[in-house]
């Protein structure tokens, strides 16, 4: 039998010995997408050739009766006893009963766990406050979300109503500098320390917000990995440190109601001045008069939608007082409460305007939201049903048959409520034609 020449193709039906020259000459027949040229040194290295003419070292073996393929490399990188080396290797790692395909799989999986580990370990409180926000912002509304910024701002911002004449930053700002992995108990223990000192009530809600944020990173695969798994922030030292919150009780007296509407009335501001007025005639929340629009008054069904944080919006009576204070209003944007100065469009809560009018008036500390405690502690002088109070307040029903046995309609309430309203206006000293057309109503003190 004749010797092949040295420039004929290797006979791929046969073992070679594999050679430099053997590789180079190597082509994949005709009508074929691969060829296999074997080698008869390692057993299982195998030459792969494509239509293309690419060529690499291949391993091939049976496990379990299942043949295995494992690319070792391209032809270029790897030297021909750097292949068998290999090729050796998987035989050792194939008699042992393993399959090479798992164990390299079973490493990439760790390569990628230590990735993620590492960018775990690097990532700060910042970032991952910042991932927070974004997850829950669909599920929260927009005060809400923007009270979550304020926490971690970083001031710094030039402001003339700052103390120093510029803004201070928020209360969780010091801790989103630090890495996720070293907010710890001790760390949020010595915060909470530290903050409560000068504005426990802001801790206390700063600390509750830190609770909820850590909770849902130990939820996700990115941050469980440096997060504990009893949340840092559930401590009794910091508990203690906070301290509980004291019941509030500021609420007008029957007696202060002349003294404070005589002294709001005057403020130099109107839209103000009717924004606190309705803040006590209607007993809502000081955010949902704030976002009161004029699509939102209906004066044929005298009605007025509240959007509320608890029910997504109620509708209570458009009481003839406060239609009166909000029809003499200017309509300068979407807003009932407008402010041609103020970046939303509408006034922010008053309360340094508020302040001042209690000052004039004699009444201590009485806060904004003591305008809505008022509504409530007022009623009991007329015996008003508690069901009527909390529908027009926007409280959830505390009893069964009040969840879903009774149905008041917009007509029912205003009943209640203006006689509410026309007793709260008569103990102030505060009379005027009710049954006037709004735009030609004139107060009287």
């Amino acid at each position: 039998m004749a010797r092949p020449k040295k420039t004929d193709a290797p006979d791929i039906a046969q073992r070679i010995n594999l050679t430099a020259g053997a590789i180079e000459r190597l082509t994949c027949p005709a009508g074929k997408q691969q060829a296999f040229m074997r080698d008869t040194e390692a057993p299982g290295l195998r030459v792969r050739v494509t239509a293309a003419g690419a060529k690499s070292f291949v391993y091939e073996a049976k496990l379990n009766r299942q043949t295995i393929r494992r690319t070792i490399g391209d032809v270029k990188l790897w030297s021909i006893e750097q292949a068998r080396t290999e090729a050796r290797r998987l035989a050792v790692v194939l008699d042992n009963g393993q399959d090479p395909r798992e164990i390299e799989r079973q490493h990439q999986a760790d390569k990628a766990a230590e990735k993620a580990a590492a960018a775990a370990k690097a990532v700060t409180v910042g970032e991952a406050w910042t991932a927070y926000l974004e997850a829950r912002r669909p599920r929260w509304g927009a005060r809400h979300y923007s009270e979550h910024l304020l926490l971690v701002k970083p001031g710094g911002v030039a402001s003339k109503r700052a103390a120093g004449g510029v803004t201070a930053p928020g209360i969780l700002h010091p801790l989103t500098l630090l890495a996720l992995r070293d907010l710890t108990a001790p760390t949020i223990e010595a915060w909470a320390e530290r903050e409560t000192q000068a504005r426990p009530a802001a801790a206390r809600l700063a600390w509750r917000c830190l609770k909820a944020f850590l909770g849902w990173c130990a939820e996700q695969p990115e941050y469980a990995l440096v997060v504990p798994s009893v949340n840092p922030a559930k401590t009794n030292k910091a508990r203690e440190s906070l301290g509980k919150a004291g019941v509030k009780q500021d609420a007008l007296l029957k007696e202060q109601l002349p003294a404070w509407f005589d002294a709001v009335r005057t403020l130099q501001n109107p839209v103000i001045a009717a924004y606190l007025q309705t803040l006590l005639l209607t007993g809502a929340r000081a955010g949902e008069v704030l976002g009161l629009r004029w699509e939102d008054i209906n004066t044929k069904w005298r009605g007025l939608t509240i959007r509320d944080k608890v029910e997504g919006t109620r509708v209570i009576p458009l009481t003839p007082y406060v239609w009166h204070l909000l029809a003499a209003l200017p309509r300068r944007t979407d807003f009932v409460f407008s402010s041609t100065t103020a970046a939303g469009g509408c006034i922010v809560i008053p309360r340094n305007p508020h302040h001042d009018a209690c000052a004039v008036a004699g009444i201590d500390a009485l806060t904004v939201h003591g305008l809505r405690r008022s509504f409530k502690s007022l009623t009991e002088w007329l015996e008003i049903p508690t069901g009527v109070v909390a529908q027009i307040m926007g409280h959830k029903p505390s009893a069964t048959a009040e969840k879903h046995y009774t149905v008041r309609p917009l007509d029912l309430l205003r009943v209640h409520h203006e006689r509410i309203e026309a007793w709260v206006l008569e103990q102030a000293g505060v009379v005027f034609d009710a049954k006037a057309a709004p735009s030609t109503l004139r107060a009287v003190v």
